[in-house]
């Protein structure tokens, strides 16, 4: 059982919470069937068919299966009302269909000539006794566990549809959702750089992390660290974005806010796809394929789908195949200020050997051995501008190549007329091989003067100053420089069975499995013991052949001597003898499940009131195994630490929304909204999430919404169960702003303490009647996070450490002449993060009738504006918003926004976009001379054109980055610029 500090006060909040739950809530009902929309659905099964349709206009249709069973329906396409869609479809049927709300079509049996059928009186149509479905099957996340339209949510959301997906040919859910606003981007062709996550796509609501969004697939957990790579975007239906805390109704991570992706599971026929893409640089090819199909089977009670997809993308290998991206670093000026520098290289260590110390410092070896005066450039420390030092931004990739693919299959059943069982596999792979950072001897490198390769004019010179060693830095790009081999593998299984009950009630219960497999080789890693022993050679007295010196006296050693004079020098044999292959396996496992209810237990004056309630649990656990050299910590600078942990939690949850006030003046449909969630941690404890939330219906249109949440975020695997690490940075010693190469530590912290947050929204939103297809939205949004879990980044430790937070400089060790010797940066509890700001949405959509060719135009705007996002470690509040510049630290623009057109017709369609980043700072928390960054804006264009039977065939192109704009300086690692340049793509669908 859990702790008691995470129970004070659970009694009264419990209390308060379940007042709530039995007084408030609200449920807002959907727009008039009158309301047009863009329907398609295919020919066939008249129930899958009404299926289809309630889906495609979010309207909810209750009927009695058997009154379909064995009818079938011609195609439907257009734009057009539901009810006049609903006319088409049930044509010839012996149906019709009758609206008891606003949210509600019941279909029923037509009267006959013979016997007509009573009419009800309006508003009292009767729903069927037995009714089987209640459409909106797929469950559209918002904050809330009871379906209701997203512009009328109390806590805001967002659906993004396939066809928005598809607009600008994205090649993965991730890089489209990193377009929008709310989103910090993380990883995608434009911002991948090389490290263990390249090549991953998760996502990051409101810049607070990627842990704090709670991402899910058809509302269940995902067992790939939230990659969405891992999911196939060609059965993808719909994205709901949940910008607001949803930890009541969904669970710990859902701080930022969650991102349930619906897959498609009523595909019927097929469709293929192939793409290509390049820049205008000739590089960062990239190659996908997709597939799908989908068909019922036993007379339409069950159906099965089944797709994926296959993407190569070359990369851009080096970094400084950009000159706005390679070689920039912060670094002393000439008067002595920090500032964001070009062509910076090492100035402690040179292509095939640089000597540090004696009678011939500052020579470098050529690759035959001989001398040469070193051109060192201006130095400042471990750094230096211009001249020849090396740097690994010559060899580590801009944007990492990867390849992958990702299948998903899936069948359903109905068992009964109101039991339906479910089960689908998803499998993905994912690989990457690219050049790592490098293994090099920054200044580290001791050479005897007896040794056996050092060439006879420096042992001449040495001996003539009496030095009986030297020091070399040498940047070791001919010993095997390390790749990197990253395969990834996930498989996700989940059987499911849901189903009615009574007048309106409906029931689920799921279990899911996932395995995520995880595998890195990573050659040309430097033995320690191994290099020790070659470097220090001599010549054989008795054979007059350069040895390893260690053999003399232990001849069972076995060793080969090394050369490190000249770049080329080393020997194959030498090098395969100093070199290893560090290696991880690991095994993550994720196991869900849960059962809950949901209905409508009674009425209200104001309508109907909502519950929802159940249980669910999950085992999450992780084994790490690695290779033999890592175990025996054989490699000097890197090694990868085993790893084994699991933790489990049992939670419970319940929800309501009551509807208060209808149709009165002012009060046109107010409701409140209640839930809360207890969470038992084997880590932890237990912990409560809640939620309160209320909107109103002002006048026609026009709406209110508020929500008052309490969130919780758990530690995760990696968090609580890591061990030692090891790694190089370089950082600014604000003692001396000298630039260093720094060791840093990390690793788990078994004792971390929960999340939690207090998220507060207000919004307003218009849809007003006189304007057709004017929707406008705008949200306030405040999130206070509390005993915030953390790796503080190493610059952010020295940098809180001098201004005074004594417990972070006990993380920073230093020599005895005050240089920095390691950096420890492990998992912590931070005081607070916190972030305020607003989201506005516009969109005006309009038929139109261009050159004599029907079709719909639509403009949207969608914008956030941040007010504030801090760090408060207890001593230093730091200040993130305008820090846009480097993607190891938080930090978002004041504004980001994208607006776009589009234009659809039955052959055409056409679509244009700006994407805005206000004017920020490189990293506003350091004093840089040229800091500022200015306003950019991206224009991306694209088209389509449809052509043969039924269309069925589209050519599509896109170009992003239209203007070819130039990303900042020094935004290597920048998750908001787009350091690749213009883009273009194009590809090919067909469906069948």
């Amino acid at each position: 059982m859990g702790s008691n500090r995470y129970n004070k006060g659970a009694a009264s909040r419990l209390r308060w919470v379940l007042v709530g739950l039995l007084a408030c809530a609200g449920a807002a009902q959907a727009q008039a069937g009158a309301a047009e929309h863009d329907y398609e659905v295919p020919a066939g099964d008249l129930a899958q068919a009404v299926n289809k349709l309630s889906q495609q206009s979010k309207i909810q249709v209750i009927y009695d299966l058997s009154l379909l069973k064995g009818k079938t329906a011609s195609s439907l396409k257009g734009h057009m009302s539901l009810h006049r869609a609903l006319d088409q479809l049930l044509a010839g049927s012996g149906l019709k269909w009758a609206q008891t709300d606003e949210n509600t079509i019941v279909l029923q049996q037509a009267a006959t000539a013979a016997e007509p059928a009573p009419r009800a009186p309006a508003g009292e149509v009767k729903e069927p006794k037995d009714k089987t479905t209640v459409v909106m099957e797929s469950v559209g996340v918002t904050a809330s566990r009871i379906d209701r339209p997203d512009l009328v949510a109390p806590t805001p959301s967002i659906p993004i549809t396939a066809e928005e997906l598809e607009l600008d040919s994205r090649t993965n859910i991730g890089a489209a959702l990193n377009d929008l606003p709310y989103f910090r981007a993380t990883s995608s062709p434009q911002t991948t750089g090389s490290n263990t996550g390249a090549g991953n796509a998760p996502v990051d609501l409101r810049g607070l992390g990627i842990s704090r969004t709670l991402v899910l697939v058809d509302s269940r957990r995902i067992s790939s660290d939230n990659d969405l790579n891992t999911v196939p975007s060609i059965l993808v239906k719909t994205v709901d974005v949940v910008t607001g805390g949803a930890s009541a109704a969904w669970g710990s991570g859902a701080v930022g806010g969650v991102v349930n992706i619906t897959l498609n599971h009523d595909l019927q026929g097929g469709k293929v796809g192939i793409q290509g893409g390049r820049s205008a640089f000739d590089d960062a090819d990239e190659r996908r394929v997709e597939a799908a199909w989908g068909t019922a089977f036993a007379d339409g009670r069950g159906h099965f789908v089944i797709g994926g997809e296959y993407l190569d993308n070359d990369g851009i290998v080096p970094r400084s195949a950009r000159p706005r991206a390679g070689r920039w670093a912060v670094m002393k000026n000439a008067n002595g200020q920090l500032a964001l520098t070009p062509d910076v290289g090492f100035s402690d260590a040179g292509y095939g050997g640089l000597i540090l110390s004696g009678v011939l410092k500052g020579k470098a070896f050529n690759p035959d051995g001989s001398l040469r005066n070193f051109d060192y450039g201006r130095v400042v420390g471990a750094v230096m501008q211009g001249g020849e030092g090396p740097s690994n931004d010559d060899y580590s990739p801009l944007s990492a190549p990867l390849k992958r693919y990702a299948a998903l299959a899936s069948v359903r059943y109905d068992l009964t007329d109101t039991v339906r069982a479910t089960a689908d596999l998803r499998h993905s792979r994912m690989f990457n091989n690219y050049i790592w950072f490098g293994d090099h001897n920054r200044g580290n490198l001791t050479v005897q003067a007896d040794n056996a390769f050092l060439p006879q004019a420096v042992k001449d010179a040495m001996a003539a100053a009496g030095e009986s060693q030297l020091r070399i830095g040498r940047f070791n790009d001919d010993i095997n420089y390390p790749h990197i081999n990253y395969n990834r593998e996930t498989t996700q299984a989940t059987f499911a069975l849901d189903g009615y009950f009574g007048e309106s009630w409906r029931w689920t219960g799921y279990y899911s499995h996932g395995d995520y497999q995880m595998n890195i080789d990573t050659p040309g890693f430097i033995l320690s013991k191994e290099w020790n022993y070659a470097v220090d050679s001599v010549i054989d007295p008795a054979s007059g052949k350069p040895v390893c010196r260690v053999t003399l006296s232990n001849p069972s050693v076995h060793c080969v001597p090394i050369n490190l004079f000249g770049r080329g020098a080393p020997s194959k044999e030498a090098v395969a003898y100093v070199t290893g292959t560090p290696q991880q396996r690991s095994t993550t496992t994720l196991d869900t499940y849960g059962a809950s209810v949901r209905g409508e237990p009674f009425s209200l004056p104001a309508g109907e009131v909502s519950v929802a309630y159940g249980l669910e649990g999950r085992r999450e656990a992780i084994d790490q195994r690695v290779g033999a050299q890592d175990a025996a910590k054989a490699f000097r600078s890197f090694s990868f630490n085993p790893m084994k942990g699991s933790f489990t939690v049992k939670e419970a949850f319940g929800e309501v929304l009551v509807p208060v006030l209808k149709e009165v003046p002012g009060f046109q449909n107010l409701a409140f909204n209640a839930a809360a969630r207890v969470s038992d941690y084997s880590t932890t404890g237990s912990i409560w999430s809640w939620k309160v939330g209320a909107t109103d219906e002002v006048f026609d249109g026009f709406r209110l919404r508020a929500a008052r949440s309490r969130d919780i975020r758990s530690a995760n695997l990696s968090e609580l169960f890591t061990t030692l690490t090891t790694g190089w940075n370089n950082v600014v010693d604000p003692t001396n702003n000298q630039t260093v190469y720094a060791l840093t530590n990390g690793g788990g912290n078994r004792n971390l303490r929960p999340e939690t947050a207090d998220t507060t929204t207000l919004g307003v939103s218009w849809s007003p009647k006189s304007v057709e297809g004017l929707d406008f939205s705008l949200d306030y949004f405040n999130i206070d996070i509390q005993d915030v879990i953390i790796a503080i980044n190493p610059q952010d430790i020295l940098n809180r450490c001098q201004a005074g937070n004594q417990e972070l400089c006990a993380r920073v060790e230093r020599d005895s002449s005050g240089n920095i010797v390691r950096i420890v940066n492990s998992f912590t509890n931070l005081a607070q993060y916190k972030t305020d700001g607003a989201d506005l949405e516009a969109s005006y959509k309009w038929k139109v009738d261009w050159f004599g060719v029907e079709g719909r135009a639509r403009f949207r705007t969608l914008a956030t504006w941040v007010h504030s996002l801090t760090t408060d470690d207890g001593v230093n509040t730091l200040e993130y918003v305008g820090s846009q510049g480097y993607a190891f630290n938080l930090g978002v623009p004041r504004w980001r926004a994208i607006s776009s057109f589009s234009y659809d017709s039955e052959r055409y369609s056409f679509n244009a976009r700006a994407r805005y980043i206000s004017a920020g700072k490189y990293d506003r928390n350091q004093a840089i001379v040229n800091n500022e960054i200015g306003n950019y804006v991206y224009f991306d264009v694209g088209g389509a054109y449809r052509f043969g039977k039924d269309n069925a065939f589209e050519a599509y192109a896109n170009v992003s980055n239209l203007g070819n704009k130039k990303s900042p300086i020094g935004s290597t690692f920048s998750p908001y610029y787009d350091v690749i340049g213009r883009y273009y793509t194009a590809g090919f669908r067909y469906k069948f």
